[in-house]
């Protein structure tokens, strides 16, 4: 008997889920929904989904698993609407960029009885990581392949929850990490939204300037490509909600922002040469090797940073006590 996989958000990240799954057709049922049903359409027409549900419930209700590829303005209203219609030992698992804020809002919505809920945070693959479209037409099967996927769980979670999240993820081909959702949150704040905010404040400074009429005409590559973001917002409706939600951790990262732009722009001021070729130098140094280590796949333990206190992965599995046997 196959397992019924829903997918709710058909965009670059659910529909690559339902092409890295199309290899087990005999194990697995995939189930599609969108509130989009041009996209919909899109991802079975590439292979994604075996079938198309277009309300809700009727998408959910007779699901195994449930996975969510949702905008932080759509997530909330979505897990309202399917949690009645979860049948008994279903597992909702979300891959939003708020794993600790979607952990709060699931903990109250979802019936605490044998339904489960988990977060599997993704990486796209190395080769795929300078193409800027996340729409459906860019889903592939080996989106994640040879990442790292980060699984997140309430205290308390049936302990088949994390291995169906465990072998969700080695099944894309990704390597599965237990961790903890408020640590995920931090990490992603750095590398998720603060680019979104960093290139809506640069297209704001500049082209709210009086000479943006000009600038406009000549600005290139670099301009296109730091701004990028600023085009591609994942909420359909209220922007910014990602970044509202993870305010705590967000506004932490962007006061450490604030402190380099602040000795760049007075290295400038007292034209510093020596202190801005240092910063730009480190920033140059630290990209190569990230870009190295990235496309590799290969990270050197002593190249890992933390902050005081905070756990490398793995070690804030034990935060997770309280997991109980499957029952029989």
């Amino acid at each position: 008997m196959s397992v019924q996989i829903t997918l709710i958000g058909l965009n670059q990240i659910g529909a690559s889920f339902g092409l890295a799954l199309a290899n087990a057709a005999e194990q697995i049922h995939r189930v599609g929904h969108d509130k989009d049903p041009d996209m919909a359409r899109m991802a079975q027409k590439m292979g994604a989904v075996d079938k198309l549900v277009f309300t809700l419930p009727a998408a959910v209700e007779n699901a195994d698993v449930v996975i969510l590829s949702l905008p932080a303005d759509e997530l909330r209203f979505t897990l309202e609407a399917i949690a009645p219609y979860l049948k008994p030992g279903c597992t909702v698992v979300d891959t939003s960029p708020i794993p600790a804020t979607s952990t709060v809002w699931a903990q109250k919505v979802l019936p605490r009885e044998d339904r489960y809920f988990v977060t599997l945070t993704p990486t796209v693959s190395a080769k795929y990581l300078l193409e800027s479209d996340r729409g459906t037409a860019s889903a592939q099967a080996d989106l994640f392949k040879d990442t790292m996927m980060m699984i997140t769980a309430p205290a308390g979670t049936d302990s088949s929850a994390l291995t169906l999240a465990e072998s969700r993820a080695e099944r894309l081909g990704a390597k599965p990490i237990f961790s903890d959702a408020v640590e995920v949150s931090g990490l992603l704040a750095s590398s998720h939204l603060l680019p979104e905010l960093l290139s809506a404040a640069l297209v704001n400074a500049t082209a709210g300037q009086p000479g943006w009429s000009d600038i406009r005409k000549i600005a290139g590559q670099m301009y296109a490509r730091m701004t990028e973001p600023a085009f591609f917002f994942e909420e359909k409706g209220k922007l910014g909600q990602n970044q509202i939600v993870s305010h705590e951790v967000l506004v932490a990262v962007l006061d450490h922002f604030i402190r380099e732009l602040v000795e760049m722009r007075d290295a400038i001021a007292r034209q510093d040469g020596e202190a801005l070729h240092a910063r730009f130098e480190q920033a140059r140094q630290a990209r190569q090797s990230w870009w190295s280590q990235r496309l590799k796949n290969q990270y050197p333990e002593a190249s890992e940073q933390k902050s005081p206190g905070m756990p490398r992965f793995g070690e804030s599995i034990g935060r997770l006590l309280g997991i109980r046997p499957k029952r029989d």
